[in-house]
């Protein structure tokens, strides 16, 4: 094609850096970017939660939109935010390397979440960080919070808030790590599915940019782990917003390269948990989350989504 590839990428501060890194890796495979910023019904309306302006996928209709009339030959998205059914006429060119997917605790007075006394204020916008929080029994105030991640930093930094809960990722990507006072366990909480990788899609029919991209950016392994991640959610029919956290690894088993998935559906309370492992061959990353999620609804997580799965 000729001319730059056009990058679409929503205008926060953290999603223009994501797509920053994938015009890096394109321009050391010698190919000439430029960003397109695109505002999403997410960024427009920061005040109601994600659940109540559309849920899955609020942060990425307006980029396919912009993919597939044309205006924009690529579009970056933080994975986790990725609805888990095919989109038409749309491909994932590539999943980049992995960011620590973990999340991080930014509270006051650099305490970590035992530090904290009962009752403290601690932000997230998402129910599977408050699910989580609230299962560890400490009695902690968990509160809904919008914005991007220097608005949620300003909650703690003003003293509205004793604490937020953040991606790492995103916190690393801002150069703000030196803000976390703790990277939390994934013993005491999974990440959302997806969560430190990015997405990199374009138009099915542009078959010579999804080749030239996969060869620029693609990681064999990152793809394998949010895979499985992501068919898992698939499987219990739950959305990016729903009380589930998963983490896929890729290592080295008896068989080869494995893949070794953890997860986790709370009741949004946090009263009731069902957690589950499995490892699987790393060809086969769809099928293990598929048959683990499989497992989790016989033990009752269908339940705690709200519905029954079959």
């Amino acid at each position: 094609m000729s001319g730059p590839l056009r990058i679409g990428t929503r205008p926060s501060p953290l999603a223009t850096h994501q797509a920053r890194l994938v015009a890096d890796g394109l321009a050391a495979g010698g190919w000439e970017t430029e960003l397109v910023p695109v505002k999403t019904e997410g960024d427009l309306n920061r005040h109601a939660s994600l659940a109540e302006i559309g849920g899955t996928g609020v942060f990425v209709s307006a980029l396919r939109s912009a993919l597939l009339d044309g205006t924009v030959d690529l579009a970056v998205h933080s994975l986790k935010d990725l609805p888990t059914g095919a989109a038409d006429g749309i491909a994932l060119a590539a999943v980049p390397v992995r960011e620590d997917p973990r999340d991080a605790l930014v509270a006051r007075d650099r305490l970590t979440l035992a530090e904290l006394p009962p009752g403290s204020r601690v932000g997230t916008g998402s129910p599977r960080r408050a699910a989580q929080l609230l299962a560890l029994g400490f009695g902690l105030d968990v509160r809904p919070v919008r914005g991007n991640v220097g608005t949620r930093l300003g909650y703690v930094a003003d003293g509205e808030l004793d604490a937020v809960v953040l991606a790492l990722a995103g916190l690393r990507r801002l150069g703000r790590e030196d803000d976390v006072t703790e990277i939390m366990d994934p013993l005491q909480m999974l990440p959302a599915p997806g969560q430190g990788a990015l997405a990199v899609e374009c138009r099915t029919e542009d078959s010579e940019v999804i080749t030239q991209v996969s060869a620029a950016l693609e990681d064999a392994g990152t793809r394998a782990a949010v895979t499985a991640e992501r068919s898992l959610l698939a499987a219990l029919e739950a959305g990016c917003t729903a009380p589930v956290g998963a983490l896929g690894e890729v290592a080295l088993g008896d068989q080869g390269e494995e893949v070794w998935i953890r997860a986790v559906v709370c009741a949004l309370d946090g009263m009731q948990t069902v957690r589950m492992s499995a490892t699987g061959p790393i060809d086969d990353a769809a099928g293990l989350g598929v048959r683990l999620a499989e497992a989790m609804i016989a033990d009752g997580a269908g339940e705690l989504l709200g519905e029954r799965v079959s």
